[in-house]
């Protein structure tokens, strides 16, 4: 959209004007302004005739529109944001300028005036379409409902002088939300991923905090002022670093109220300058404890830098990503290997390509790569981990099936789950192979064949026998892990 946002008031520009506003052709004249340095007409020799005053100022417009273009495109705010306000008010403004401009019935001036308006309400519809997209709404609504968690379970408590309630039930549904944060659709669109990716920025540096401080409880400290003079002090630092960390919690979240991130960062390097300066006298428990709090408050700096988070477009835009990169080559490879597999177990009945060793490389390849905690990353590559999990699984219970010997004592039980996993097998090969999507009527058939399964599973009846019930138990597993691939390789999920 923003290639093409200034294409035809670019157009406007590319031959210059006479006198009377019309365009004068390759044959006369100075050649053409570039768009990205366009001439202005003082910059033109002084033989050159004067260009007509409405060509002039629609020619004002283009250069403001495209002062403002950029803004527009990247912008990833709402509509009650005062940044939208202020470029939907230039928008407007320029569309009234446009609309003033005296054409004197001329077709050529009438033309440009028609290609500016359009080009400046493109613009403003732009601005809205965002600002009130679906994804971006979703996107607040998740930020929304991550201040209410961490209002409740954390700011409040502390503002009203007592503790965080910090456990592994709000971290679990800090993760939650993050991951539902990752499966919000952007389109490709530039402002929403901005704004994905500033979310979940400040989301998991709350996350990083709180997680940071779960440990901490079951620590043996604060130190006994009595083991060294400097304690007592490190201690009142530790509780102000406690403080500090609701603080940044409650700035991340936009629920900081007068605080600033300026001003805590100003308070934590004072506490630093202040376990500087303790003398520990060489006592190793006492400089570990010191350490330890620097360390914290390091831990805490490194999420003030947050404001500006986002505007590096190489971070929003992952599909520039390194790690994303080595991801997607993975992907492919697993598929290259997925699809030889399929096709020998179509063709001989079993497995004949066994890249088992290979598989297990790229798993270990896999764990190497580098996430920078990036949630988008970490979900991108625990999916390429499934997608490799999936063939594993499937060359092994190919291998199960070949090599069963069943015996006389076998009992009916033990066949049904055997021969429920062999219709499985065979689902799986079509679950890897397949390659389109939810609304397809494949797809339908291949839930509704998988659910039969599961639904043939859970009447077979064990007896009593433990046998059965574990080899019943991991066969529903199995099934229900087909189908999740399934649902993943049909969810749309973007980075």
């Amino acid at each position: 959209m923003c290639a093409n946002v200034f294409g035809v008031l670019r157009s406007l520009f590319g031959k210059p004007f006479d006198a009377a506003g019309k365009r004068m052709e390759h044959g006369g004249g100075p050649p053409a302004p570039t768009p990205q340095q366009p001439a202005m007409a003082s910059e033109q020799p002084a033989q050159n005739p004067p260009r007509h005053p409405a060509m002039m100022r629609l020619y004002e417009v283009h250069r403001e529109l495209t002062a403002l273009g950029p803004q527009v495109c990247t912008f990833s705010g709402l509509p009650d944001d005062r940044d939208y306000k202020r470029l939907e008010r230039e928008l407007t403004r320029l569309q009234l300028e446009v609309d003033r401009v005296d054409t004197e019935g001329k077709a050529e001036l009438q033309g440009a005036r028609k290609r500016a308006a359009q080009e400046a309400e493109a613009l403003l519809r732009y601005l809205e379409e965002n600002a009130r997209h679906p994804s971006r709404l979703a996107m607040e609504e998740l930020s929304e409902e991550a201040r209410r968690l961490v209002e409740r379970r954390v700011v409040a408590p502390q503002r009203e002088g007592g503790a965080a309630h910090v456990d592994d039930e709000l971290v679990e549904d800090l993760r939650r939300l993050v991951l539902r944060l990752t499966q919000v659709k952007t389109e490709g669109r530039v402002p929403l991923r901005k704004a994905r990716y500033r979310a979940l920025t400040r989301l998991c540096a709350v996350q990083d905090v709180l997680e940071g401080r779960t440990p901490q409880q079951t620590l043996s400290l604060p130190l006994s002022g009595e083991t060294h003079a400097a304690v007592h002090r490190i201690n009142q630092v530790m509780a102000k670093v406690s403080v500090a960390r609701g603080q940044l919690v409650a700035l991340l979240m936009g629920l900081s109220g007068r605080d600033s991130c300026a001003h805590l960062s100003r308070m934590l390097m004072e506490m630093q300058v202040e376990l500087d300066a303790l003398d520990v006298s060489g006592n190793a428990a006492v400089r570990n404890y010191r350490k330890q709090v620097v360390e914290e408050i390091n831990g805490l700096l490194k999420h003030l830098d947050l404001e500006g988070e986002g505007e590096d477009t190489r971070r929003y835009d992952l599909a520039q990503n390194d790690s994303i990169r080595e991801i997607e080559a993975v992907r492919a490879h697993v598929r290259h290997l997925s699809e030889g597999v399929v096709r020998h177990c179509a063709t001989a009945g079993e497995p004949g390509l066994r890249p088992k060793a290979e598989l297990q490389g790229l798993l270990t390849h896999l764990d190497q790569v580098d996430t920078a905690k990036n949630p988008c990353i970490r979900e991108a590559r625990r999916r390429a981990v499934v997608e490799v999990q999936a063939v594993v699984t499937f060359l092994d219970l190919r291998e199960a099936l070949a090599g069963r010997r069943p015996g006389p004592a076998e009992g009916p039980a033990h066949r049904a789950v055997w021969a429920a996993l062999a219709s499985l097998s065979e689902l799986q090969a079509r679950v890897l192979g397949f390659d389109g999507k939810r609304a397809d009527k494949s797809y339908a058939v291949l839930e509704e064949l998988l659910t039969e399964q599961l639904l043939a599973l859970d009447a077979v009846d064990p007896c009593g026998d433990d046998g059965v019930k574990v080899a019943r138990k991991q066969a529903v597993k199995f099934a229900q892990n087909i189908l999740n691939y399934l649902d993943m390789k049909t969810d749309e999920w973007e980075y």
